[in-house]
């Protein structure tokens, strides 16, 4: 058992914290929000995650876990300090290390005596040898170990990791690190902390690369008259390409794509490369969100101006309540320009958000619409009555932009159906 004092319990903090009290590790979670940490001591988890909230309620109990108010209180006592806090995107594309920094600054005089502090946060190349400096102790080392949690799935991917990746330039401390996650059957891979920080860049931008390559090739395939689903099944079984992320949609989004992949852009440029192939990536994800909104305006008639539009899914992906970057609003956001009434319902979403009239259900969002378009995939719109769905609304036209409906079977209740990529 180590203790580990976990900085920031956002989304990543979180998790991260709650997991290794499952792991056995005594954990102390710190925030600066008081009314928060308090929450939290009552087991109460503010973010929609499967499974974490029972895992911190678990820590609560056995008492593995707890939270306190400030940082220098959380880790006066650790062995190991993880750094869970918010690296904005500044407004050049590169990501913002104040946050980083000042709690760097905050808990250098409060670490004990050769305790190591790991950044989990997703940071610029060099931010390892940054923090050293701030800190200010030859006696402390400071480890990359960058997260590769998924929303709706992160407590899976904490305790079931497809790797465990180790950046430290000192041998030592990385397998101080790596015996944290001892029990865990997962690679290990330790290397120094610029090839660790950018393994978790070119992750998220090889996986944004699929998405828009995928979406690009359902533009195709309606061009063409092929069935992006036919293709798609062709590509998947070749093992160097795979079925995961090759799903075409409105266009990728989240809290880590667009960031992670205008901050490596960014880097490369500052180190004298020009990544032409990236910029496509992005250039084609902006598109995406146009090509939908104007399937729903060629679904409408032709003009926006006006028609009430329906719309399923606000969340940038199902089983998560995160709105940070969503297509589903990028899309909502392109129709009120072109002056429709945005009606919307999301299983995760009950305030308002700014120009959409979010409704309590799913029916309640159809009430008068022109079109319905469908742009988070929640499995649970697949079972709904769209004879009530139809009887609601005012034309009988669905833009289905996760293609996660059957459209013979829409057909077969009166409706107009348009896919992503098939007929």
């Amino acid at each position: 058992m180590s203790k580990i004092a976990v900085i920031g319990t956002g989304y990543v903090g979180l998790t991260t914290g709650a997991c290794f009290a499952h792991l056995g590790h005594q954990v102390v979670c710190a925030d600066v929000d008081a009314g928060k940490v308090e929450r939290l001591s009552r087991g109460e988890v503010p973010i929609l995650e499967a499974g974490l909230e029972e895992l911190v309620r678990a820590g609560l109990n056995g008492g593995g876990l707890s939270f306190v108010v400030g940082n220098a209180a959380a880790t006066s006592r650790c062995e190991f300090a993880y750094l869970c806090v918010p690296t904005p995107q500044g407004p050049d594309g590169s990501a913002d290390l104040s946050y980083i920094e000042d709690v760097a600054r905050e808990i250098g005089p409060a670490l004990p005596v050769e305790a190591i502090v790991v950044n989990k946060s997703t940071v610029p190349i060099g931010s390892t040898h940054v923090v050293e400096r701030v800190l200010g102790r030859e006696d402390v080392k400071v480890v990359s170990s960058p997260e590769f949690l998924r929303e709706g799935s992160a407590v899976h991917d904490f305790l079931h990791p497809d790797r465990i990746v180790i950046g430290s330039d000192d041998h030592a401390a990385a397998i101080r690190v790596a015996a944290l996650f001892e029990g865990i059957q997962a690679p290990l891979i330790v290397t120094d902390p610029a090839s660790a920080e950018t393994i978790k860049y070119a992750s998220n931008a090889f996986l944004a690369a699929k998405v828009s390559f995928v979406n690009a090739i359902a533009n195709v395939c309606e061009a063409v008259g092929a069935d992006v689903r036919e293709v798609i099944l062709g590509m998947g079984y070749d093992k160097r390409i795979g079925f995961e992320f090759l799903k075409p949609g409105p266009g990728w989004g989240g809290s880590c794509f667009g960031k992670d992949t205008r901050a490596l852009i960014r880097l490369s440029e500052d180190a004298g490369y020009d990544f032409g192939l990236l910029r496509g990536v992005i250039e084609v994800n902006d598109e995406q969100f146009d090509r939908v909104a104007a399937k729903v305006e060629q679904a409408a008639g032709g003009s926006l101006e006006r028609v009430v539009v329906a719309v399923w899914g606000l969340t940038f992906k199902a089983r998560t309540d995160d709105l940070r970057e969503s297509p589903a609003l990028a899309v909502a956001h392109r129709l009120r320009a072109g002056g429709a009434i945005v009606q919307a319902f999301d299983p995760a979403v009950h305030d308002d958000v700014e120009g959409v009239d979010v409704r309590p259900d799913p029916y309640a969002a159809c009430e008068g619409a022109t079109v319905l378009v469908v742009l988070t995939e929640w499995d649970e719109f697949r079972w709904l009555d769209f004879d009530k769905v139809r009887g609601a609304m005012r034309e009988a036209r669905i833009v289905d932009a996760r293609n996660l409906l059957d459209p013979a079977a829409v057909r077969r209740r009166g409706f107009d159906y348009q896919g992503i990529g098939r007929s």
